[in-house]
């Protein structure tokens, strides 16, 4: 099995940018053709992507083309998500079926995860709103796409980037979206008991989040109201459990450094990597560059690699498939017939 990748930018969205992409993709592997053609293309291709699809099909000499738009693309070589950009990872590999239990490749364009994913096959993948997506060659319909990967198994790691603040609360009352009461205390309240001193008189609401358990999504903080309530992305209910956490970059790269020296003790060297990351974590988030992909390559200095950017992270967990935000999620591949 032969995997590599390529990422391409130019000044316009033009088909020629997707046959490059996969060109040196394929220069790199060192083969004339591929099986499978992962390409991620940047966001002003979303109105026609179909010519760059058809583009990347024929450099590769296969159909099996799968991926979407999205507001940023990543290779193991860099990040880009100011310009017009093509990224492709080929893949050459034996005609082995896929593992029936698999992770299922999954790209969409709406806002929310399909309902029909949530809870059917194990899923992995991205969300970027108002793109396009494809596979075998053409737009998907539905704006969804989805792909198995032949003969290959994937390792999992999430990072949610979240640093937890103190104990479980109870909630004592809510209305609809607004958190009322918390452990005794109004939510605001609350919430300042756990923040850093230096936080309490201006907290950065839109780096805290409200979790049920830690490593699940997270709600975000729409408005802190004058009466002391929150107002939540989503609806707890009174004697629920709940955390604070918030995002800091420090917490964030340290908790996917660790996941990865983790996998790197137990297992051998992936043959690829996809990471799938949100475009408020990224450079964005950390001020001068992606410290996730930093670690990457740190760790898997060897590995192909190939991402993008987008507004959710679409990660299978405790036997449902569930949409994050502000993650990065990291596919390890390796071949399941070694």
């Amino acid at each position: 099995m032969k995997a590599a990748s390529s990422l391409v930018t130019g000044s316009r969205p033009t088909a020629e940018l997707a046959h490059e992409a996969v060109s040196h993709a394929l220069a790199r592997a060192g083969v004339d053709r591929a099986d499978n053609v992962l390409l991620f293309l940047s966001r002003d291709y979303a109105r026609n992507p179909q010519p760059a699809v058809l583009a990347a099909a024929r450099a590769a000499g296969c159909l099996s083309v799968c991926g979407t738009t999205a507001s940023g693309l990543l290779t193991e070589r860099g990040w880009q998500l100011d310009q017009s950009a093509a990224a492709a990872m080929i893949i050459s590999a034996p005609d082995f079926a896929a593992p029936p239990d698999e992770l299922l490749l999954s790209f969409s364009s709406h806002g929310l995860l399909p309902f029909g994913w949530q809870a059917d096959t194990p899923r992995a993948g991205l969300l970027d709103s108002d793109g396009a997506t494809w596979s075998h060659g053409r737009l998907a319909e539905h704006d969804s796409a989805e792909l198995r990967l032949p003969g290959m198994r994937a390792s999992q790691i999430a990072s949610t980037g979240m640093r937890i603040l103190g104990e479980l609360h109870l909630v004592d009352q809510c209305r609809g979206y607004e958190l009322q009461r918390v452990g005794g205390h109004r939510a605001i309240d609350s919430l300042c008991r756990v923040l850093p001193p230096d936080l309490r008189e201006h907290p950065p609401w839109h780096q805290i989040a409200v979790l049920r358990h830690a490593d699940e999504p997270g709600m975000a903080i729409l408005s802190a109201n004058a009466d002391g309530s929150l107002m939540l992305s989503d609806v707890l209910k009174p004697g629920e459990s709940m955390l604070w956490a918030i995002r800091q970059p420090l917490a964030a790269e340290q908790q996917i450094r660790t996941a990865f020296a983790s996998h790197r003790e137990r297992h051998a060297p992936p043959a690829f990597a996809l990471m799938f990351s949100c475009i408020g974590r990224g450079p964005l988030f950390y001020g001068n560059d992606d410290r996730d992909l930093q670690a990457f390559r740190e760790h898997f200095p060897d590995t192909p690699l190939l991402g993008a950017y987008g507004t959710g992270q679409i990660i299978h967990r405790a036997g449902s498939n569930q949409l994050y935000h502000n993650a990065v999620l990291t596919l390890l591949y390796e071949s399941s017939h070694v």
